[in-house]
């Protein structure tokens, strides 16, 4: 009988028990895989989306919302500002840079982005193919739109009122492709960029064909750009993106914008960084809670491990007798265990990858949309967590095959 045999064997002695702590353990990897991966991407999303971006200036509201719908483009604005108000702080000498923002329309749920061109330098755009917007209802497209909405330069697409719904389409002006950017790996790949007269002659023209009606269509949580002017000084923006002068910016300009204007200043790294901070507390909890299941299924592996020895100790006594020295038998019981949590370790790590690949199909919104489809260096300490949970549960029970006593045991059977 062949020691290899009769360890594979009792491996497997039994099956459901096996099974279940390959699940326990694999569970608990596919949680903290997620987590792991999801913070990641969020944290990275967060980083490259505000880079280079010191406050942002808009109505009065959350903080937080501002951030989020003039840097991420994931909320509703809180308002609009005054176009007027918006130039004069963009002439400040604590700024350096400033580029407006004029929100309110979509394209099957790809936000349309009134700028200018400020905006590409501070992205550092750069071009796939195509050009730049240089005239009325000519739009630049990221990459990821033109890849969505199989979109190419040359083609016509009508933007809808509103930051998400598709009901209440813009028919008076179609926006024509004008260029196709390269992928940044930021928010810009999500975006279609136009001038910000298009948006306003877009409302002005939306607000012709809507005269008769109550107006509600045009309240969409956010503002109200539709008005009739003549002069561009009464016209709005979305917002103002500012960069700073000089480091003494940051302690005048947003106090300064926040006590004197109608208007608030929000530090996208504060604010980022609280938003993390909130998103934290769930991720912390769960991985608490996926470490559990995996103490869980450790102390389940040393049961089956241990009550698995006391059934085989005659096959173990026979090993010893055909030769098989007691630090081979030591060996085999630990590599039983090791093998029990390093293929849950595996299954849960790609599960957790599909899982998370899965959610990111689902999610609406594309700024923030996350992806399983990739592969981070801290994931090693996941399979070395289960190697070590399986040392760790087998160890008690290798020490006593190693001590067992053949002549005791063989007397019985």
């Amino acid at each position: 009988m062949s020691p290899i045999k009769i360890s594979w064997k009792s491996l497997w002695s039994k099956p459901l028990s096996s099974a279940l702590n390959m699940m326990l353990i694999a569970f608990g990897t596919g949680i903290l895989t997620i987590l792991l991966l999801a913070s990641h991407q969020i944290s990275q999303k967060l980083d490259n989306n505000s880079k280079d971006i010191d406050l942002v200036v808009g109505a009065k509201g959350s903080p937080l919302q501002l951030i989020l719908s003039s840097i991420y483009y994931i909320d509703f604005p809180t308002g609009n500002i005054p176009l007027k108000a918006a130039k004069e702080l963009s002439r400040s000498p604590f700024v350096k840079r400033a580029v407006p923002l004029a929100l309110g329309d979509n394209y099957n749920g790809t936000r349309i982005v009134g700028t200018d061109s400020n905006f590409v330098a501070l992205y550092q755009l750069k071009l796939q193919d195509g050009k730049f917007w240089n005239n009325d209802f000519e739009a630049t497209i990221g990459a990821g739109v033109a890849k969505e909405q199989q979109l190419k330069v040359g083609d016509k697409f009508f933007g809808a009122h509103g930051l998400s719904s598709t009901s209440d389409v813009h028919k008076s002006h179609p926006y024509t492709v004008s260029g196709i950017m390269e992928s940044q790996g930021n928010v810009t790949d999500n975006l279609i960029l136009t001038n910000i007269a298009s948006v306003w002659k877009m409302h002005d023209d939306h607000e012709d064909d809507h005269k008769d009606e109550a107006g509600d269509q045009h309240n969409d949580h956010q503002h109200d750009t539709s008005k009739q002017v003549d002069n561009d000084d009464d016209k709005e923006l979305t917002s103002l993106l500012i960069q700073y002068r000089s480091p003494m910016s940051v302690a005048i300009f947003p106090r300064m914008v926040n006590e004197t204007t109608n208007m608030q200043a929000a530090s996208p790294a504060q604010e980022s960084t609280r938003l993390f901070s909130l998103i934290g507390v769930g991720v912390e909890t769960l991985q608490w809670f996926a470490v559990l299941i995996m103490l869980i299924a450790a102390i389940s592996v040393f049961v089956n491990l241990y009550n698995s020895l006391k059934e085989r100790q005659y096959d173990l006594a026979i090993m010893r007798t055909l030769g098989a020295s007691r630090g081979k038998l030591f060996l085999i019981v630990i590599i039983e265990g090791v093998i029990l949590t390093f293929v849950g370790t595996i299954i849960g790590v790609a599960l957790g990858h599909f899982a998370l690949q899965f959610i990111g199909n689902y999610q609406e919104s594309n700024q923030a949309r996350l992806t399983g489809i990739i592969f981070l260096k801290e994931e090693i300490y996941l399979f070395v967590a289960g190697l070590a949970i399986g040392i760790f549960a087998a160890i008690i029970p290798a020490i006593q095959a190693y001590k067992s006593n053949i002549s005791k045991i063989l007397s019985k059977n």
